[in-house]
């Protein structure tokens, strides 16, 4: 194994295993649009937390360690495989379905593995410590004591006869399993964990912003299926949505990205790296994806149901649930933006602040028309939200692109001398 550096930054191998994460959105997404209810929502944002958490402690470990050097391919191989048959897996990962392998079993033991490859690296690197060592067995504990109380709780069902006590009582089991991962997880984490690269962390999970946008453009491309016709509105919807999708890739890459990675940078600290890395990173995260990916969900079937000639010119009404899909999925994603810019450079970014009102106070009207009338006032209101936080920077904008272009061209010129003189 070979240690990281600082100037590394993502490799091959982790960009394979990004893909199983698209496969994973786009499964979960699927199968989580199919048959939508507020329990279906509940059992996709557990999911989604869980997936995050595996990702995460994959890209903590290419931090730390090259991930394409020596074994590691080979620990990722084995995560890739386990995520692949975890994700298959997610339909019966709740209420097992006859006929094939026990699914919350199936769920459980994938998560495990994953999990465990991961603690078995950092464990073979803290060998030669021996307060480490001594700590490896207490992390251990979280992701088994984790996985314990998934097994338990695909359990429930055939156990208690009451539906709705039993659903109630395995959400409260599966939610605990994810607060003992993100809670304790991230408390041990304090006594070990460094950010040897600030620029490997931040591309790794921009990266991730990335997958979870192209998850909206592969919602909308999949949505008019079935051989159905190209209408005046289906097209109207499918480029308001992808205007949406635009304004979500530019409020995050545009600046935002550069500033954290510079922030993490600056941060020399390693406590101050750290704390910022888990709040900003991490944490917040988590919440931005998820915002994109309730908005993907939320569009998932509307270019379809357009599109089909019993509908409407312009669709049926959007409705709440659906509207609070795809408005508070955008709103999350908006807030989630703000979040980062406060915890990371402690400023208020009163336009997303507002846009993010501005579609909780549309909601109630927006819900009452049709739907693709509905995508275009979530279109105008994100669009126009996010042109004022563009407009509305006093000289940092321009600051953060230039370091960030400075710092572009002097890699580029390292590595043109590097080659000139060994290639």
């Amino acid at each position: 194994m070979r240690a990281g550096a600082p100037g590394s930054r993502t490799t091959r191998l982790e960009l394979f295993y990004d893909l199983v994460f698209v496969f994973a959105f786009l499964s979960v997404t699927t199968l989580t649009a199919s048959e939508l209810t507020p329990i279906n929502l509940c059992r996709f944002l557990l999911v989604l937390a869980l997936l995050w958490w595996s990702w995460t402690g994959f890209a903590g470990m290419g931090n730390a360690i090259r991930a394409d050097q020596g074994v590691l391919p080979l620990v990722g191989f084995v995560t890739v495989a386990a995520t692949f048959l975890l994700v298959l897996s997610v339909p019966g990962a709740f209420v097992d379905r006859p006929g094939g392998l026990p699914g919350p079993l199936v769920f459980a033991g994938c998560y495990f593995v994953i999990r465990v490859a991961q603690l078995t690296v950092f464990g073979w690197v803290d060998r030669a410590d021996p307060v480490r060592r001594q700590r490896f067995l207490l992390r251990a504990s979280v992701p088994a004591v984790a996985t314990a109380l998934l097994l338990v709780a695909g359990t429930v069902p055939a156990r208690v006869p009451q539906e709705r006590f039993a659903v109630a009582l395995q959400l409260a089991l599966w939610t605990l399993a994810v607060l003992v991962e993100y809670v304790v997880g991230s408390t041990l984490a304090r006594l070990w964990w460094v950010v040897v690269s600030a620029g490997h962390w931040a591309e790794r999970h921009a990266l991730m912003v990335l997958v979870a946008l192209g998850e909206s453009i592969i919602a909308l491309g999949l949505g008019p299926k079935r051989g159905l016709p190209l209408t005046g509105p289906v097209a109207v919807a499918a480029l308001l949505g992808i205007l949406i999708v635009a304004a979500l890739w530019w409020v995050y890459f545009d600046t935002l990205a550069f500033a954290l990675e510079q922030a993490l940078h600056h941060a020399r600290d390693q406590a101050a790296r750290l704390r910022l890395a888990r709040a900003v990173y991490t944490f917040l995260h988590l919440p931005l994806v998820a915002g994109v990916i309730l908005y993907a969900l939320g569009l998932k079937d509307l270019l379809a149901e357009v599109a089909d000639p019993p509908t409407p010119h312009w669709g049926w009404p959007l409705g709440d649930f659906w509207g609070g899909v795809i408005f508070g999925g955008v709103a999350l994603y908006l807030l989630s933006i703000a979040g980062c810019w406060w915890l990371a450079v402690r400023e208020v970014h009163r336009p997303l602040l507002v846009t993010v009102a501005a579609l909780a106070a549309a909601g109630p009207v927006a819900f009452r028309i049709p739907e693709v009338v509905a995508l275009g006032v979530l279109g105008v209101l994100t669009g126009a939200g996010v042109a004022w936080e563009t407009r509305s920077e006093d000289g940092r904008r321009r600051r953060v692109r230039r370091l960030a272009l400075e710092e572009q061209l002097a890699a580029e010129a390292e590595q043109s001398r590097w080659r000139r003189r060994h290639l």
